[in-house]
């Protein structure tokens, strides 16, 4: 029974992961339907303090819009991922970021330090994000003005 619990923690561990790096591609490629299907229907995305939260319902259009209209390019790696599972079907990770995002507008090019705060659920479908939060530590020439802190004390 121990070795079933360990391969199945460890197996849930790596489709989280693989969860979190598809994010990450996807959203560099520019394909928010894809970038939708990694979440469930009720998610919620909290990107900064300063606009509504994105939810699973218009997710995709909404990450469209930004994907279109505000980037040409973007680069995003997730680092430190550190996830508790909670239960067999409940878990949240916190996870490093560094990304860089070029601007259609010709903006200088902008840079941000921070992490991720996702809770996830198993579903039909596999491993999917519920609820993702980003928390900037810095940032140079982002698009943001304001960001939810790390928490640094």
């Amino acid at each position: 029974m121990e070795i079933e619990r360990t391969l199945r923690e460890l197996t849930d561990r790596q489709a989280i992961t693989d969860l979190i790096h598809a994010y990450c591609e996807r959203f560099d490629r520019n394909d928010p339907e894809g970038v939708a299907a990694l979440f469930t229907p009720d998610a919620v995305i909290d990107y900064n303090p300063d606009t509504p939260n994105i939810l699973g319902a218009d997710m995709a259009s909404t990450i469209a819009v930004g994907l279109r209209d505000l980037f040409a390019a973007s680069s995003h790696h997730v680092s430190n991922v550190m996830i508790t599972l909670e239960g067999e079907d409940e878990a949240q990770s916190l996870c490093y970021i560094d990304a860089w995002h070029r601007y259609r507008d010709g903006s200088p090019d902008g840079f941000l330090w921070g992490r991720y705060l996702n809770r996830y659920r198993r579903t039909a479908d596999g491993w999917r994000i519920t609820r993702l939060l980003l928390q900037g530590a810095g940032t140079i020439d982002f698009h943001r003005e304001r960001m939810h802190g790390i928490g640094r004390a």
